[in-house]
């Protein structure tokens, strides 16, 4: 079974291929870009984004010359927002430390910030056509059913059990198309719900497919715990201008721009608010006016819910004393800003904040 695994899987390759314009490029530095866009990110998502990065940044040198600002600001709405930062200071260490060159080995790929075993096999595969096997979701979901795999894969033992046999299966002449063909599958054929198995070439074959066990595998033994987190955002103004703060902390959303911040326990009333000592000191005890609240705006992380409320206030912004990582600013350019997903909806909303554009 293992020796017409390959076969059988290049074969559908070749009649089911999906054209996509990081496919069949040889050129490392956009074969990381789009490998690094696409984690935890859907293609039709993703693919725009490449574009975009493409277009901007056609060289590593130019990523690495731009600020980070630029590259967040670019980044915004795809979410895991590490990634960008990671991408960036890799740019800056290829380009600076390496003299531009991308490492052609998958030892030297895998030491790179920001790029785990995954990654670091697709690269040396795709560019170089290296004998190195990836793993990722597709491929847990595909090896699992197809091999009948109950190892959970969210631990060392089952990481290792898939990633041995991952190896063994990889046609190592054709490295680079076998990674490309079992993703593809996994994506479009050997799907997470409803897969249309009377499709599949390995029906036949399919343990998880004789035994019924479809839907239950791959097997994670883990749960995420979710926490819920309450946002207060303040939005202070005066006439046309207003602050923005900065997050610097290493928390969700670092380096990313919002507006100044009460993180609460709860939901809060507008009594409840007012009395908290982060909202004291960011309105420094002055006189002020809360003219508008919104509703909830909701975020899913994937470890944690984001509930957000929007507070406008009025206020002299001239008596406040202004902390450091906080910025004064026209509010005709807040469109510069790299905001979380969950600011962007706000400030999107034009039925609830119509001043703003």
């Amino acid at each position: 079974m293992k020796k017409a695994f390959s076969k059988t899987l290049l074969k559908w390759f070749d009649k089911n291929d999906r054209p996509l314009p990081w496919k069949g490029e040889k050129n490392p530095y956009y074969i990381w870009l789009s490998e690094i866009i696409l984690q935890q990110t859907r293609v039709a998502q993703g693919l725009p984004y490449f574009e975009k990065f493409k277009k901007h940044f056609p060289t590593i040198k130019d990523l690495a010359d731009a600020s980070e600002d630029t590259v967040m600001k670019l980044w915004e709405g795809l979410g895991y927002y590490s990634r960008a930062r990671n991408l960036h200071t890799t740019a800056k260490f290829i380009a600076y430390q390496l003299n531009g060159i991308f490492p052609t080995t998958h030892e030297e790929i895998l030491k790179l910030k920001g790029i785990g075993p995954y990654t670091a096999a697709a690269i040396a595969s795709f560019a170089y056509n290296l004998p190195h096997a990836v793993v990722d979701g597709n491929v847990y979901r595909v090896l699992s059913r197809v091999f009948g795999m109950e190892t959970p894969i969210d631990t060392t033992i089952g990481k290792k059990e898939f990633a041995r046999l991952a190896q063994e299966l990889l046609d190592s002449k054709l490295a680079g198309k076998y990674n490309q063909a079992i993703m593809d599958f996994g994506a479009t054929q050997c799907v997470p719900a409803n897969p249309d198995c009377n499709k599949c070439p390995f029906q036949k074959s399919c343990i998880a497919h004789q035994k019924e066990k479809i839907t239950l595998l791959p097997i994670k033994s883990k749960k995420l715990k979710k926490r819920e987190r309450f946002f207060n955002y303040l939005i202070l103004k005066m006439g046309q201008e207003q602050l923005l703060q900065k997050r610097l902390e290493k928390d969700i959303w670092q380096n990313l721009y919002q507006f100044p911040l009460v993180e609460s326990s709860t939901i809060l009333s507008k009594e409840a608010l007012i009395q908290q000592p982060d909202f004291l000191n960011i309105t420094n005890h002055q006189s002020y006016e809360i003219t508008k609240i919104t509703k909830p705006f909701k975020q899913q992380l994937t470890h944690q819910k984001i509930i957000a409320v929007f507070w406008e206030i009025s206020i002299n912004l001239d008596s406040l004393d202004i902390p450091a990582s906080f910025l004064r600013i026209n509010q005709k350019n807040i469109p510069n800003f790299a905001f979380p997903k969950i600011i962007d909806w706000y400030l999107k909303d034009k039925t609830l904040y119509l001043e703003l554009y």
